[in-house]
């Protein structure tokens, strides 16, 4: 099959929806598809375009059998709503171009967030009389409404008539948990246009490794100590400040090293939040290569999953699959509803501790400290709940079934008309 992957991030970007698109392309492209993805220029998460990409309007490349079509978009470093229109509408006009140089696509596999770029997208599944799949990986505008992202009335209107533009115009929806089914069911979603497919974690790439040759405890100096890593995004959502509140409950217990890796602007916050609460068994690191995230993963002995109360139920943070694959138990300080407390508890990987309660994730964090053998064997049960429920082989049969499926379907409903 020709398919057209249209989303906003991807590869080099190292977190959020860029490497989940990445690996399903290049999937896609071993099992014998021809897939180009109309993608913007690397921005994430610095909140500007990458130094080798900037000054272009469009660059087109071929990165392991894809063929990767960028356009340039208006994106700076400060977060505002005038900003964040222009990065829309600059996505959703230059990207077309992009998208209308190329083969006609068979199908086509739009990722949300955002919304505006559904405009382009329906317009392409006009001109190429191809069906639409929409990839859900967060609901807008819910999640900005609720986080407080967006109180614009006017903006939120536009958005939820988007949001409802998106789902009609689409033929089928791919979410990834039954939060998102449930939410979009109540908004008059036929229940036969959605399909629940999982994010994955590659589980022959992130695969339980030997803790003490890992690099990254040379490295880090981590070598005698019990490690519990965050890694990933810095945002709103997440709050790591309950994290370096709960580490001054462990000051006393020298052997365990608190470890948040992200992006340095957002570390550079949380290093003066450090420094406020005069503690230092908090290492602050930088994103790692691509490359070294399995070494990284197996210097843990606990890894975090982190949300804020206010949350949305039918969140799914995509790390959960990665930390099971990696068979390293979990400890997860997140809402007592939705899916993220479900998806752990289902695993039998990891322990729950409320939402924004430092002292309760300090005890849990006390707890797999004094009980290692607790910690490996929710490890070793993460890890084969990953390889049953979250393989990438797994997620590639599905999506492939679906793609056929959903193409079947258009050209039974054109020959019957």
């Amino acid at each position: 099959m020709r398919i057209l992957i249209y989303s906003y991030n991807y590869y080099p970007e190292p977190i959020g929806i860029a490497p989940l698109m990445t690996q399903l392309a290049e999937g896609l492209v071993k099992r014998g598809h021809d897939v180009r993805v109309v993608t913007a220029m690397p921005w994430y998460p610095e909140g500007e375009i990458n130094p080798e990409y900037r000054g272009k309007f469009f660059v087109t490349e071929n990165i392991k059998g894809v063929k990767v079509q960028r356009s340039y978009i208006w994106t700076r470093k400060k977060r505002n709503l005038i900003n964040r229109a222009a990065f829309e509408l600059s996505f959703m006009t230059l990207s077309l171009f992009q998208a209308l140089r190329g083969w006609r696509p068979d199908i086509i596999l739009l990722t949300v967030p955002g919304l505006p770029v559904c405009l382009s997208a329906a317009l392409l599944r006009f001109i190429y009389n191809c069906p639409t799949i929409l990839n859900l990986q967060d609901i807008l505008p819910d999640a900005a409404v609720h986080t407080g992202m967006i109180n614009n009335l006017k903006v939120i209107a536009i958005l939820k008539w988007l949001e409802k533009f998106a789902y009609q115009t689409s033929d089928k929806i791919a979410v990834i948990a039954d939060g998102f089914t449930k939410n979009i069911l109540k908004k008059g979603v036929p229940p036969e246009k959605i399909v629940e497919i999982p994010n994955w974690a590659d589980i022959d790439f992130i695969r339980p490794l030997p803790k003490d040759t890992s690099y990254f405890r040379h490295e880090y100096n981590l070598e005698d100590k019990f490690v519990v890593i965050y890694s990933g995004n810095i945002a709103l959502t997440q709050g790591l400040e309950t994290v370096i509140d709960a580490s001054v409950y462990l000051q006393h217990l020298p052997e365990i090293a608190i470890v948040i890796v992200g992006e340095k602007r957002a570390l550079s916050r949380l290093e003066k939040y450090c420094q406020q609460k005069n503690i230092s068994n908090v290492r602050l690191i930088p994103f790692q290569p691509k490359e070294k995230l399995p070494e990284m993963l197996a210097a843990a002995d606990v890894g975090l999953v982190v949300q804020k109360k206010n949350v949305l139920d039918f969140n799914m943070p995509s790390k959960i699959p990665v930390l099971l694959a990696s068979g390293r138990a979990i400890i997860a300080s997140v809402p007592h509803t939705g899916t993220a407390i479900s998806a752990i508890k289902k695993s039998g990987g990891g322990i729950v501790t409320p939402s924004e309660d430092s002292e309760a994730l300090s005890k849990a964090i006390i707890n797999l400290y004094y009980d290692r053998e607790k910690t490996k064997k929710l490890g070793k049960q993460g890890r084969a709940y990953a390889e049953k429920h979250y393989s990438f082989d797994l997620a590639l049969d599905q999506y492939e079934m679906l793609f056929q499926q959903t193409v079947t379907d258009m050209a039974t409903k054109f020959s019957s008309t």
